[in-house]
């Protein structure tokens, strides 16, 4: 060793890479750094590569690597892209798991959940696509139970079917699967749907467009932005201008039963979810306006 090359001892090799001696004798006994040969009182050596050797364990080291695959692949007996591949595969299973981790502890603190409440959010949370599939069925099964297959109302099955989170989700999309799955459990939701799919079926009071929507988003927009109440005076010739003032009292009666029936925050909340999860563009919120024309019509009960 005397031919002029530089070597170091732990101690000198711990202080020119920053690493403890410790960390560098555990990786040497491991095989992945080498001495290259003793000093004369019996003291490990390493030459200059083993500070480039160093450098590039640390790295593969915070990679996640562990110590097989870095002799592995120092070796040269398995491709670093390969590793790197298998690694890839293992930090994206952990990512959607901490992705999880993260919306039901959003969502506990964000509503004060239960214990109880708790455990069923991290079941939730934790379904396969399989199962994510198997519990929007039963709820949409459930709901359309014995509804005409040629029914309009089937359209609206179809569309509700329509979740699927992506192998990937933003926490976004992880919240809104989280509510969503949790309102389909919710049997107020199950029963309000069904009264829908129902009425919608049997073609009862309301059923299809009994106003115009366009005029209703025109008119009460402005009424809620200018806060005006819906049984004022003035809320009654906005009314006007969506219901014509000569509609007989039963038509009246007609489109507001209907209305009633159809409007309601937590379906359309339903179909905001679906639009999140399935990253759809957002739609404006049309229940607002609605409920703004039902207090009017029930206010202003033309003869």
């Amino acid at each position: 060793m005397g031919d002029g090359a530089e070597f170091f001892t732990i101690g000198r090799l711990a202080e020119r890479t920053g690493l403890t001696a410790r960390t560098i004798r555990f990786w040497s006994d491991a095989g992945v750094v080498p001495p290259a040969g003793r000093s004369a009182n019996g003291y490990r050596i390493y030459d200059a590569a083993a500070v480039a050797r160093l450098d590039l364990v640390r790295t593969l080291r915070d990679l996640g690597f562990g110590l097989e695959e870095v002799r592995a692949v120092l070796a040269r007996t398995t491709g670093l892209a390969e590793v790197a591949r298998v690694h890839v595969a293992a930090l994206d299973a952990e990512i959607r798991t901490l992705r999880l981790r993260r919306s039901v502890l959003s969502a506990v603190a964000r509503h004060g959940k239960t214990i109880e409440e708790t455990m069923v959010t991290h079941r939730l949370a934790g379904l396969t696509a399989t199962e994510r599939r198997r519990l929007i069925d039963d709820f949409v099964n459930g709901v359309f139970e014995g509804i005409d297959p040629e029914a309009p109302a089937m359209g609206i099955a179809t569309g509700m079917r329509a979740v699927e989170l992506p192998d990937d989700p933003t926490p976004e999309q992880v919240d809104a699967w989280l509510e969503l799955a949790e309102l389909v459990h919710d049997e107020g939701f199950r029963r309000r749907v069904r009264e829908m799919a129902v009425a919608g079926e049997n073609g009862g009071p309301g059923t299809g467009h009994a106003v115009d929507p366009g005029l209703v988003a025109e008119h009460t927009g402005r009424a809620l932005a200018e806060g005006i109440a819906p049984d004022s005076p003035e809320g009654g010739r906005v009314l006007d201008l969506i219901v014509a003032p000569d509609t007989p009292a039963e038509r009246r009666a007609e489109i507001l039963q209907g209305l009633e029936t159809f409007t309601d925050a937590r379906v359309e909340r339903y179909w905001r979810l679906v639009g999140i999860i399935n990253a759809y563009p957002p739609f404006p919120s049309a229940v607002p306006g609605f409920e703004w024309l039902i207090a009017a019509l029930g206010a202003h009960p033309r003869a």
